[in-house]
């Protein structure tokens, strides 16, 4: 499907349709070398791009990523931008870099000469109304028929229309009713000026758009373009992002905040679980090591962290810590029965084994077919299972190590804790682990320990 005049009367734009994924290479590989046989066609500049699949706002443009410039002057806005489209075709990773600024748009300035318009009785606003008239489609009447309606227009005709010297030939009605000719109270000077003005909250606005090579990050592009930009334009030129890079900047900014939230909610729910401030701790060992995972695992594939990548650590938060829950919640039962802090966590690792495995390789098994890129725009979603395998193969083959051990550490503070303070240790369920590692024998109540877990 093509049409042409979407975004100016010298453009056009054409929608190809690919064939189905089996038979041809990536949208990526096949975008290329379309890009390599039109770019030299004279007089023709051709910009490609793979519609996101949901547009975040923005403005139509050649490339997928916009980047405004905005000011009240004009001419300063103008040259900021040239110049600074001319920088971002050389950052490298940026391809198709663009704007919707074109000042070889052929116009005609008419200057007015006040004291002649002033001698002949004529004003600048009866310059204009002469002009609309000419040129703008004036409408001055309207037929009514029995079962429609017509609009009549008043304009020159089409020869007289593409012709600028018949600016010379009009005449404008003076406020004493006489014609004078346009010639003899302005004068015409030709040059160039902007195909069309943009404005952006009220102000002159010019948007650059740029796409990204393959292997390049929109983080890193961003980054660029924002040092770019504070070497390039002056102070009175304002600046933002437009679209999917504004959507990724305003993501980007509160996904920190969203994992260390996530974080803390697991705490405290487990400090409400267990009674106790030490072994949420234990059970959250092992994210520091899934975190490292996932992200190793990006950079040797060459993903970018992008959103749904951010999505696969946070699950990784839930996926991970069900090995410290697993281990822990048997070992504190194991201490509440007698035993000591080493051997109760060494039981637990052996006998929560299983459980632990068969639980990890479920998740493993349900986002491969996602890290391997399988399906119909699998690209955008891999990071996100690249993140989850990754971190949870490093963390396994770790936490089943790691985590007995911060165990038995934190077993040993919480004690010296208890010692220390003994007010915190009041009302906990891990008080049993302060006392002496005594069996208790079957069918005998402990009074004390039942008043403790009481």
């Amino acid at each position: 499907m093509s049409f042409a005049g979407r975004g100016g009367n010298n453009s056009g734009t054409i929608f190809l349709r690919l064939k189905p994924r089996g038979t041809r290479p990536p949208a990526e590989v096949v975008m290329g070398e379309l890009r390599k046989q039109l770019s030299v066609i004279p007089g023709l500049q051709v910009f490609l791009q793979i519609p996101p699949p949901i547009r975040l706002g923005g403005r139509f443009t050649q490339a997928q990523y916009q980047y405004t410039l905005q000011g009240a002057d004009t001419g300063e806005l103008y040259r900021a931008s040239y110049e600074m489209v001319a920088k971002m075709k050389e950052l490298p990773g940026f391809l198709d870099v663009d704007s919707d600024l074109h000042l070889k748009n052929p116009q005609v300035l008419v200057s007015i000469d006040r004291e002649k318009a002033s001698s002949y009785g004529v004003t600048a606003r009866q310059v204009e109304d002469a002009l609309y008239s000419a040129y703008g489609s004036r409408r001055i009447s309207t037929i009514f028929a029995p079962n429609n309606a017509y609009d009549v227009l008043m304009e020159l005709l089409p020869e007289y229309q593409r012709d600028p010297d018949a600016l010379g030939k009009l005449y404008v009605t003076s406020g004493g009713g006489q014609l004078v000719p346009l010639a003899a109270i302005a004068s015409f000077q030709r040059s160039v000026g902007p195909l069309s003005v943009a404005h952006s909250g009220q102000l002159p606005a010019v948007t650059l758009s740029f796409n990204l090579a393959p292997g390049t990050a929109l983080s890193e592009a961003v980054q660029r373009v924002n040092d770019l930009a504070l070497q390039t334009l002056p102070a009175t030129v304002q600046t933002n992002f437009q679209g999917t890079a504004q959507a990724f900047q305003s993501s980007m900014q509160g996904l920190g905040m969203l994992l260390l939230m996530s974080i803390l909610v697991i705490y405290i729910v487990l400090g409400v679980l267990y009674e106790s401030f030490i072994h949420p701790l234990t059970i959250l060992s092992a994210l520091p090591l899934a975190g490292f995972g996932a992200l190793a695992t990006l950079f040797i594939f060459r993903q970018e962290l992008s959103l749904y990548a951010f999505v696969g650590v946070i699950m990784l938060v839930g996926l991970v810590k069900k090995n410290g829950i697993m281990m822990v919640d048997f070992a504190i039962e194991q201490r509440h029965r007698g035993a000591g802090a080493r051997d109760a966590i060494y039981e637990a690792s052996l006998v929560r084994f299983r459980p632990i495995m068969m639980t990890t390789m479920a998740a493993l098994v349900g986002t491969l077919p996602i890290a391997l890129g399988l399906g119909a725009g699998a690209e955008s979603r891999r990071p996100l299972g690249l993140a989850v395998v990754g971190g949870l193969v490093f963390s396994q083959l770790l936490t089943l190590f790691v985590t007995p051990v911060f165990y038995v550490y934190m077993d040993g503070f919480e004690k010296w804790l208890a010692r220390t303070f003994p007010s915190l240790s009041r009302g906990r369920k891990g008080a049993a682990a302060e006392e002496p590692d005594v069996v208790t024998q079957p069918g005998v109540v402990r009074p004390e320990v039942v008043g403790a877990r009481s």
